[in-house]
């Protein structure tokens, strides 16, 4: 199985997106603690809703979703006792990438690492990464210069997936 900055492929070509990890639990019914920056939570934290669990991919259906300070707290399907989900404890979290239904223009964060970032025709670099710096989104860009572009504001034109490219203004000011 191949690792593709966040997204995992298998033979069968299930594309799973890493969406947070499960640090902890919350009080004696089963209840799960998850750390995510996921950017599309309101697609995926939802009763019903399938998340896959550590690198088997255990499926398991959410039950119950709360937000409980900085954590997406939720419960599985079958299970009601912390002994059930101890098991589950500092393992990954992931989605189905087909299970999201997004619009054609619509995309995943994830899905903007390995774009060319492009100023008025000239190339800035690809972008690496993404990275939470608890306030900002930043777009981590490598090439001639290493820089980031906020995700948030007025940098951002135009996200062009199918060409491959993310089309930015005045990004050359955030070059050191």
């Amino acid at each position: 199985m191949e690792m593709d900055q966040g997204r995992i492929k298998g033979e069968d070509s299930m594309d799973y997106v890493y969406i947070g990890k499960i640090v902890n639990t919350h009080g004696i019914k089963g209840e799960l603690r998850i750390r995510s920056n996921f950017d599309k939570k309101d697609l995926v934290f939802k009763p019903g809703f399938t998340l896959y669990i550590g690198e088997g991919h255990v499926p398991e259906k959410i039950t119950t979703y709360r937000v409980h300070k900085e954590f997406d707290m939720v419960t599985f399907e079958g299970y009601d006792n912390i002994n059930q989900v101890l098991n589950y404890l500092k393992l990954n979290v992931y989605i189905k990438r087909s299970d999201l239904e997004l619009n054609q223009d619509e995309y995943i964060l994830d899905d903007l690492i390995g774009l060319n970032v492009v100023e008025n025709g000239e190339s800035l670099g690809k972008v690496s990464e993404i990275v939470y710096n608890g306030v900002n989104i930043l777009l981590s860009i490598s090439g001639e210069n290493n820089f980031y572009i906020p995700k948030n504001g007025d940098f951002i034109k135009k996200v062009d997936l199918e060409k491959g490219i993310i089309e930015v203004k005045d990004a050359k000011g955030l070059i050191l």
